[in-house]
């Protein structure tokens, strides 16, 4: 079978059982109807990004509406030994290929902070733009899962009071005083809190003061990587351990 033509519906509204309907509309309505031309009778896939799937046959279309039948429900576990990266706020044109990798390797998720060295304003709330990145990316590789974005203006205090929700914290730090490497196993069994600084770095102190905080300072290598290079390079460590 060719690959369906996927399309994002809210959690809230899922359908419970085949033979159910679901009301897609807005701009995931405007794209299967306006982009891809979808008639009625054909089959899509919809997905709600916390797990659940199905494919759906369009009953009825109306003006920015598609009333669409369930044929197939699908339940998929949350994938184990998660990651999330904490990455200091920054002036970056790469945030979304952040988004993008987030998706591919399936990360739970991500939370923006202010680090000293942070540059330009940090918003209160995830904007809507990036859940949409997320979402885009999802509909290109297939994942079941978003990411969960936050951002928390409480800096180093608020990153040490969330690490008591994860199994392992980690603090990527470009010190001569971090030196175990960050490892596929050491974030196996567990879910992952890892912190990346800002585009200039963290400063010594805002580094000892995490470490003080139970974050254990590994290394990613002798070379200076860019954040978006680093958070790439943390997430594939997180995937390969969940492979093996």
């Amino acid at each position: 079978m060719a690959r369906l033509n996927s399309f994002y519906f809210p959690a809230d509204y899922w359908p419970s059982l085949v033979g159910d309907t679901a009301l897609l509309k807005g701009n995931e309505a405007r794209h299967m109807l306006t982009v891809l031309r979808t008639e009625t009778e054909q089959t899509v896939r919809l997905f709600d990004g916390i797990g659940r799937d199905g494919l759906f046959r369009v009953k009825e279309i109306s003006n920015k509406r598609a009333l669409l039948e369930a044929v197939q429900l699908n339940q998929h576990p949350k994938p184990k030994d998660g990651i999330t990266l904490a990455i200091g706020w920054g002036k970056s044109k790469q945030r979304n290929y952040l988004f993008e990798k987030l998706v591919e390797f399936q990360a739970d998720g991500v939370i923006f902070w202010n680090a000293r060295r942070s540059q330009g304003h940090l918003p209160e709330t995830p904007k809507d733009s990036w859940k949409d990145k997320c979402l885009q990316a999802a509909k290109q590789c297939g994942n079941m899962f978003i990411p969960t974005i936050e951002t928390t203006n409480e800096g180093l205090n608020g990153l040490i009071k969330l690490a008591r929700n994860y199994d392992h914290c980690f603090l990527a730090w470009e010190s001569d005083d971090a030196t175990k490497p960050l490892s596929p196993m050491s974030m196996k069994n567990g879910n992952s809190l890892v912190v990346i600084g800002p585009e200039g770095g963290l400063e010594t102190n805002e580094a000892s003061k995490l470490i003080d905080g139970n974050f254990s300072p590994v290394t990613l290598g002798d070379s200076i990587l860019r954040w978006e290079t680093a958070a790439t390079y943390c997430l594939s460590l997180n995937w390969y351990a969940r492979q093996a």
